[in-house]
């Protein structure tokens, strides 16, 4: 009897040990899981960090020739803009002063004749500019003027006013020259920081897939992605600085040209107004 009880109470004491086993295994499992888990992040950005060290350190160049064709596109698109826009640059510099320089001395030459037949005369020699060709579209309707005997004080308003057209119409033809490309400047400074988000959003796209598809968030998986979309953000307002500047340089000294143009043009038609009053 007492052999029987003995042996009940080893079998009791197998199987409270072996629950307890059992217990203790399953909560060594759930334990060690993050630590698990954690050892294969920690693996995989050791990897990424062995491969970038043996990579060396990524160059501009290097990180614009791994891009994706979306980036690239978008990169060719503002560094192209920016290129363009820096050579309107010189261009508008150069045709500005040019123009000042010609309607300057133009102006210098017909303020010192005191008709208009002197002030014909004496612009005659002067290069070709905006002046000289408003000029010219006022003298040849004074001429239509006196052919049909029209040239004296009581149709004066009415001459002034032809004159006035003429010498308005060719201004208007000159300031839309100067102007050119003025919409391309504009479509640059208002458009290219949106081209270049939209690349910023695209690799910031790419760097979120990357991390999903390394089951890692090590700076040296994301970086690259991180990197390119930043250069797009930097290509935009590479593109969009220069040509907002240029666009605001190119306005304010057509301005300065067609505020020295309505001078010419008001100067003339006072010397006129003077001539038809002496000859009645």
């Amino acid at each position: 009897m007492f052999a029987l009880l003995q042996a009940s109470g080893d079998t009791a004491n197998t199987v409270a040990n072996a629950t307890v086993d059992a217990t203790n295994t399953v909560s060594n499992a759930v334990a060690a899981a993050p630590a698990a888990i954690s050892a294969t992040e920690a693996a995989a950005a050791n990897e990424a960090a062995k491969q970038a060290s043996e990579q060396g350190s990524m160059s501009l160049w290097e990180m614009v020739n791994d891009a994706t064709i979306v980036s690239k596109v978008v990169l060719f698109i503002l560094v192209a803009c920016a290129v363009y826009a820096l050579s309107l640059l010189f261009e508008k510099i150069l045709v500005m002063r040019s123009n000042k320089a010609k309607i300057s001395n133009f102006i210098t030459t017909m303020n010192k004749a005191k008709t208009p037949d002197e002030a014909s005369q004496a612009v005659a020699k002067q290069p070709d500019s905006i002046a000289k060709r408003m000029f010219a579209a006022g003298y040849a309707e004074v001429l239509k003027t006196r052919e049909l005997g029209l040239y004296n004080m009581k149709t004066g308003d009415h001459t002034l006013g032809r004159i006035q057209t003429a010498m308005d119409i060719e201004q208007n033809k000159g300031i839309n020259d100067l102007g050119s490309n003025m919409t391309f400047l504009a479509s640059i400074g208002a458009n290219a920081p949106f081209i270049g988000l939209f690349g910023t959003v695209f690799g910031i796209m790419n760097s979120f897939i990357g991390i999903a598809n390394s089951q890692t968030t090590s700076l040296a998986v994301v970086a690259p992605g991180i990197a390119e979309a930043l250069l797009a953000t930097a290509a935009g307002l590479l593109a969009a600085i220069p040509a907002v500047l240029i666009y605001n340089f190119t306005s304010k000294a057509i301005s300065t040209v067609g505020g020295d143009l309505d001078d010419m043009k008001a100067t003339f038609l006072a010397n006129l107004s003077r001539d038809m009053d002496t000859k009645g």
